[in-house]
Parts: structure tokens; C-alpha cells; sequence
């Protein structure tokens, strides 16, 4: 039996496969059966003695009881150590409650995945006032690992135009925009966000005549409803920059949408394949492969 193992929730299987075939590894698909009621039926195949689970954890509540019953049956298969490769990790924004009785769904979920699993790695987690993801999930090991390297490369593959400005949509957005722009070797400008609801925003730059006649790159990590990079493509273009590109890690918006999107003055939309999404054009496999190169290298036979 192969002393490491990935095992991949369906809707990741793809991603699970070409992360599989990069590190020589066996890929198996959790069987997951929805009975009439609603409930699951969950069927890991046989376990390694470290088995890493595949899940990027959009749509994420019957995905989050999957991994649970997934994590009983191979940890009883034995499997000693468990890693939880998600690189769309779910309910992080709600790191505090801001009306009486509303729940920290942080904390619920991190205490949660903390009992099932040894080590989560993610992706760009969507964290506010939480420093770092460690302080989520007490007990174990636990990696945030920034998607701009990977978007570096694919920009650069892209050839982009060296007048480009990279742009962030908020104050929230410096750290991966000074990173990306610091890459590209491109100046950067971070924008200030006022929201109204759900639905309602609004960016404003403090020197708007900087984008006059010159291509920007508006850079999120999530991207949802669409409305903060829509509010990002009409400030820009209202300055005057042309083209309009976008590049989103976290493609949550639903594909219908996009044509609107298209339609407020961007030209593309680029995102990585943390979640299956019809804009996924950014690979991880690379990002993923290196921080499970310790696990690898901690195998019996391999030098740690």
C-alpha cells in the first residue's frame, strides 16, 4: 500500500488528478451518495497512512458533512495522518458577530475541520480581523498560501502591456497587489471602497488622472455577487483606462453572470482553478505541490 494517497471529493476530482500526476501519486474519488431525505451516504476508498483529502469547498454544506464522514472512515481504515487540501475554504468572513445572536461561522467551522483533520492548506482564505489562519484551526498545522505566484507566472505568459497598472479594489487588497505588482515589476494603486449592502459599491482613487490612456489589471481574491469589480471597472473607466482586465482567485460568481460583467467596461476575466468555474485559466497544482513537499519528504524511505 502506497504510504500517501489523495482522495478527492467529486466536484474536485480534476483538479485532485492533475495534482496527483505532478507528485506521482494514486487519485481516488469519495463515493457520495444523496438518499431521497437528503442525507449522505460517504465511501472513502482504502486509506494511506497519510491521506491527503481533496475539496475546494465552494457550495460548501454538504461538502463540510462529506469531509466529516470521509475523515471517520479513513481515519478507522487507518489512516494516521489527514491533510485537507481546500483551496476554496469556506465561512471565513463571518469572524465576529455584529448583531446579537448572529453565529461566527469561523469558529464553528474551524473547530469543526480542527477535530477531523491534521493539517489544512487553502488558498487566499478570506480573513478580516483573524491575523492568521493558524488562530482559526487550534491544534494543527495549518497554511495560507497567496495565489500570486501563480497568477505572476500566467501574467507574464500573457505578456502584459509594461504601461499596466495593477490595481486593488480595497485597503484589504494591498498585501497581494504590492506582492503581484512587486512580481510584474508594475506600479500598483489600491482603490477606497465604500459599500452600501450586499449589492451596492462604490471605488474611488485618490489620483485618477494616473490611469489616463493606460491598461489596469484590477486583482481580487473573491469575487461573488460581482459588484466591487464592477463599481472597480466603471471608476477605472471613468478615468480613462483602457483596457480593463480582471483576475479573481476565488470565481464564486455564477457563470450566467459573467456576460454582465463583460458588459461594465472589462475586457477579461481570469481566475485560478481553486473552485470549477468557466473563467479558470490560472493553474495551482504547482502552489499545492510545493507546500506538500514536507509531507512527502516526511514518508518513510525519503529524507525530511
Amino acid at each position: 500500500m502506497s504510504a500517501l494517497i489523495i482522495q478527492s471529493l467529486p466536484s474536485s476530482s480534476v483538479e485532485a488528478a492533475r495534482l496527483a500526476a505532478r507528485l506521482g501519486l494514486v487519485m481516488r474519488e469519495i463515493d457520495v451518495h444523496h438518499f431521497p431525505d437528503g442525507e449522505l451516504r460517504v465511501t472513502a476508498g482504502p486509506a494511506a497512512p497519510t491521506t491527503l483529502i481533496y475539496a475546494s469547498l465552494d457550495r460548501p454544506n454538504d461538502k463540510l458533512l462529506t469531509i466529516l464522514f470521509a475523515a471517520e472512515a479513513l481515519r478507522r481504515g487507518g489512516a494516521r495522518r489527514l491533510v485537507l487540501l481546500a483551496p476554496y475554504l469556506c465561512y471565513m468572513r463571518q469572524d465576529a458577530a455584529f448583531t446579537g445572536g448572529e453565529a461566527i461561522s469561523q469558529k464553528v467551522v474551524g473547530r469543526l475541520l480542527a477535530d477531523a483533520v491534521d493539517r489544512i492548506i487553502t488558498v487566499d482564505a478570506h480573513l478580516h480581523r483573524t491575523k492568521t489562519i493558524r488562530e482559526i484551526f487550534p491544534g494543527i498545522a495549518a497554511d495560507n498560501l497567496s495565489a500570486m505566484p501563480a497568477v505572476a507566472d500566467a501574467m507574464r505568459q500573457a505578456r502584459l502591456d509594461p504601461r499596466t497598472i495593477i490595481v486593488g479594489p480595497d485597503a484589504e487588497s494591498r498585501s497581494w497587489v504590492s506582492d503581484l505588482a512587486h512580481r510584474l515589476a508594475l506600479p500598483y494603486v489600491v482603490a477606497e471602497k465604500t459599500r452600501r449592502d450586499d449589492h451596492t459599491v462604490q471605488l474611488a482613487f485618490a489620483d485618477p488622472a494616473v490611469f489616463s490612456g493606460r491598461p489596469a489589471l484590477l486583482v481580487d481574491d473573491i469575487v461573488s455577487s460581482g459588484s466591487t469589480i464592477t463599481a472597480g471597472a466603471r471608476a477605472l473607466a471613468a478615468a480613462g483606462a483602457y483596457p480593463i482586465d480582471v483576475v479573481v482567485t476565488h470565481a464564486l460568481f455564477p457563470a450566467q453572470l459573467t456576460e454582465k460583467l463583460l458588459h461594465s467596461g472589462i475586457r477579461s476575466i481570469l481566475s485560478t482553478y481553486s473552485v470549477p468555474h468557466p473563467s479558470n485559466a490560472i493553474r495551482l497544482d504547482g502552489l499545492l505541490a510545493d507546500a506538500l513537499q514536507s509531507e512527502i519528504d516526511g514518508l518513510p524511505g525519503r529524507a525530511a
